[in-house]
């Protein structure tokens, strides 16, 4: 009887602590970075290899490239549409900065957190 006690509480501490991983795991996004400009909204880039352009179009130049990433969300407008086979399609683009005064990006809103427009970024 103790041994198969023991191999009960053994088996559940095992469970609980794969729980407790997986839990960990599915978290979507770490915490938003300090350092941004606190007026602005923070957006987290969720997809990987987002490029971030110079004006709304897939047409204008690469700026930057990130993956998993918080930037501050100056403000959003339509402009392009992107169609991405894996998520969807989306003409709404979010004018973003990585830090408060660092140049202006554009990433289209189907690779930030929030739906086809994101709650809380104003028009432009």
């Amino acid at each position: 009887m103790k041994r198969l006690t023991r191999h009960s509480v053994t088996a559940l501490a095992a469970a609980l602590l794969t729980a407790g991983a997986l839990t960990a795991t599915a978290q979507a996004a770490p915490a938003a970075p300090s350092g941004g400009d606190p007026t602005l909204t923070d957006v987290y880039i969720w997809a990987t290899d987002v490029r971030l352009r110079q004006e709304p179009t897939t047409d204008s130049n690469v700026l930057a490239v990130r993956s998993a990433y918080w930037l501050d969300a100056v403000c959003q407008k339509q402009g392009q549409y992107v169609n991405d086979p894996a998520v969807g399609g989306n003409s709404w683009w979010t004018a973003v900065q990585e830090f408060s005064g660092s140049d202006i990006a554009w990433v289209n809103n189907l690779y930030l957190r929030g739906g086809e427009k994101i709650a809380g970024v104003p028009d432009c």
